[in-house]
């Protein structure tokens, strides 16, 4: 049995669909119980649990061959991530009882970063997950090519896209969520021991000014990239409803700075197949 948390999601769903194209029986973790018909009707058994409950999800987890793990987002975390330290406490009791075979946990690039940033979240998670005696898998992707849905009306509607990521011609690792989601179902079906680090990247790194060209090529106009002064960071994410908005300024300082940044050798990294032009095309003009 596979069991998947973070199914509802892009990346999760992702996990989940490849395993069952290859014929494995899931189970899907789901917090929302009226999310759970669509999965049933796709094949997967059901577990209802909260990422903070720890014998709910032990439960989830028990007979497992594989668990991928998927902490949630949280963009505006409290000082001290007390949130994100419920959820690891809560999974790090769960798979100490259940003891699946194996753990597939998706962290992110930088989780070796010593400054603390919004990816603090995953490293903590890593540390933790780290001291249990269990094969563990992070999955360490780069900059998600999905977060340019951010930048689609402004592109659309006024052809221009507000950068964070600076200078605008400097390019940055990105992957697609379909590579991601790919790796991890990969990864979930392999055998190891002992811990491992499983860094992906997609087949091109993309700057800001990439990103509004392949904006212009869809949208069939011309879009720019204009970079927000870091000036300005605070009092626009605090005007967006932000109560702490330092994690998600170091984050991006990190990208900048480049201390957030891959931590193994070149030649050992997974390089994704899906471009940007193709992660835009979809969010553009969606198939489904």
């Amino acid at each position: 049995m596979y069991v998947i948390t973070g199914i509802t999601g892009k990346v999760g769903g992702v996990v989940a669909r490849q395993l069952l194209k290859a014929g494995k029986p899931v189970r899907a973790v789901i917090r929302d119980a009226t999310k759970a018909p669509f999965w049933q009707k796709l094949g997967c058994e059901i577990a209802l649990a909260d990422m903070a409950d720890a014998k709910a999800l032990e439960a989830a987890f028990l007979g497992a061959t594989a668990v991928f793990i998927l902490p949630p987002s949280d963009f505006d975390p409290e000082p001290d991530f007390p949130e994100a330290k419920k959820v690891i406490l809560a999974v790090c009791d769960a798979l100490k009882a259940a003891r699946p075979q194996k753990v597939v946990c998706l962290s992110t690039i930088g989780a070796q970063a010593t400054q603390s940033n919004l990816l603090t979240q995953r490293t903590l998670m890593e540390q933790a997950l780290s001291a249990l005696d269990l094969p563990i898998a992070f999955l360490r992707p780069g900059w998600f090519i999905e977060n340019s849905a951010f930048d689609l009306d402004s592109a659309r509607s006024n052809g221009v896209i507000h950068s964070f990521l600076q200078p605008l011609d400097k390019t940055v690792p990105m992957v697609a969520t379909a590579d991601v989601g790919r790796v991890a179902a990969n990864l979930l079906q392999e055998q190891w021991t002992g811990k491992r680090i499983v860094e992906l990247e997609g087949p091109e790194r993309i700057s800001p000014h990439n990103l509004a060209n392949a904006f212009s090529k869809i949208l069939g106009r011309t879009v720019i990239a204009e970079a927000v002064p870091r000036e300005n960071w605070e009092s626009l994410f605090r005007s967006q409803g932000a109560k702490n908005p330092q994690p998600r300024m170091r984050m991006i300082d990190g990208f900048n700075e480049e201390w957030i940044t891959y931590q193994g050798a070149p030649a050992e990294r997974i390089i994704g197949e899906v471009p940007l032009i193709t992660v835009l095309s979809e969010m553009v003009n969606p198939q489904h």
